[in-house]
């Protein structure tokens, strides 16, 4: 248990003001706006990428109001505004504010947490107590307040899916209990599951006071005797430390209905019975319409009144579905344009902006990727700009960069990169290309 290691305080910013990281740290937010070719860009932190109904109809209004009216998805479960105007700062942060989607000025950048986005909804532990707890700890912490945007907290429910992310601090549900991670390290440490959101934040000003020499954002960027250090220290207070690798892929939700257990506390093995309990939809390089948006946001109002954001640009909106409910909302969805099944050719197909919303994009990806989709790959695939490769995946995956030789492929398992091959500018030598490499 971390009780040992030093209480957070509230923070005297929390009703206002700006975060001390002043520096260094470009990520955006809504209230640092960044100059992008197509407009300001605005970035929505959405812990766990939980968004009530009314709270995703905000998201809609104030695209529309100061921006191109779409809403991107991010590989963290988060918002992104385009085309905004630059002068617009004050009014969307005063309408998010309103909305409950700011609620401190000071650590908005600091609310990187994603969750399993199915949890609780197939027969898997719910998450939503460490979820709310992890937030209000964070956004009650003045240390915290200086964590980087790049920071990011998970919530595993035990299935593996966002512990693969290779995020910073890492809670994994298990049993009674859970599992404490520090950075990609395979070992955890068994803590009780009740003092989980406040083992993740003090391991985070565990952190911070770790970096404060390095300047390090992020666990990885520690020197290794400085993260060494930092584990054993985590170890000492937190209990009994497990083996546990981080898995190497994420195992990420399949387009279409998710079925869960159905019934009373006291329903037996025999009298159980399953329902759909929720629905899938990935979004063709995590850009929604207005009208795609609304659709998403009215089917919640119908039905359990919730959007989940998934750290891989999809969607899963929680139920119950009546008899035919389910079936009658992933038509319309599909006929919107969004991806219903496994079986459609984009699947696993992501991109960064690229030209003409980014100056330093080569090319405009996303047009070549919708060109080069064929049939459903083995790996994902990521088409980048770029070397910056913004929004890139984690794990295992088909890396496609362009350059100015051409378009660079590669297979990327983990920390390790296959040598790459260049295919210069032919769509459809690029198109077999990434097609013979995702297979």
């Amino acid at each position: 248990m971390l009780a040992a290691m030093p209480d957070s305080a509230p923070s005297p910013l929390s009703a206002g003001g700006v975060s001390p990281r002043s520096g260094g740290d470009a990520c955006p937010g809504t209230l640092r706006l960044h100059r992008a070719d197509d407009g300001a860009l605005a970035r929505v932190r959405i812990p766990g990428g939980v968004l009530s109904a009314d709270r995703a109809d905000a998201l809609l209004a104030v695209a529309d109001r100061f921006g191109d009216g779409e809403l991107h998805l991010t590989s963290r479960g988060n918002v992104q505004l385009r085309g905004l105007d630059a002068r617009c700062g004050g009014e969307l942060a005063g309408l998010l504010t309103a909305a409950g989607l700011l609620p401190s000025a000071a650590h908005e950048r600091a609310r990187n947490i994603v969750a399993s986005p199915l949890a609780g909804l197939d027969g898997s532990p719910a998450l939503g107590p460490w979820l709310t707890g992890l937030d209000g700890l964070v956004c009650g912490s003045a240390a915290a307040a200086s964590l980087s945007g790049r920071f990011l907290f998970a919530l595993d429910d035990g299935r593996g899916d966002v512990d693969a992310l290779g995020a910073d601090v890492t809670l994994i549900a298990e049993g009674d209990s859970c599992l404490l991670r520090i950075g990609a390290g395979d070992e955890v440490f068994r803590i009780p599951a009740g003092e989980g959101s406040r083992a993740a934040l003090l391991a985070a000003e565990a952190f911070l006071r770790a970096a404060r020499d390095s300047g390090a954002w992020r666990v990885k960027d520690l020197p290794d005797d400085v993260r060494a250090e930092l584990v054993h220290a985590i170890g000492s207070a937190a209990g009994d430390p497990v083996h546990r690798p981080r898995p190497r892929t994420a195992k990420t939700p399949d387009p279409g209905a998710v079925t869960g257990p159905h019934g009373n506390a006291t329903a037996t093995a025999a009298t159980a019975t399953t329902t759909t309990t929720a629905i899938c939809v990935d979004v063709p390089l995590g850009q929604l319409t207005p009208a795609q948006w609304r659709l998403l946001t009215d089917t919640a109002r119908r039905y359990g009144n919730e959007l989940r954001l998934t750290p891989w640009r999809g969607i899963v909106v929680p139920g119950p579905f009546d008899e035919g409910g389910a079936a009658e909302a992933l038509r319309a969805l599909a006929a919107a344009g969004l991806i219903t099944t496994p079986e459609s050719p984009w699947t696993g197909v992501g991109a960064c902006i690229g030209h003409p919303g980014c100056a330093k994009a080569l090319s405009d990806v996303r047009a070549e990727a919708g060109a080069a989709v064929g049939p459903v790959g083995r790996l994902p695939v990521y088409w980048s700009g770029c070397e910056r490769r913004c929004g890139h995946p984690h794990g295992e995956w088909i890396d496609v960069v362009v350059t100015p030789g051409g378009h660079r492929i590669s297979h990327v398992r983990g920390e390790r990169r296959d040598p790459p091959a260049t295919v210069r500018n032919d769509p459809a030598a690029l198109a077999a290309a990434v097609a013979a490499a995702r297979a």
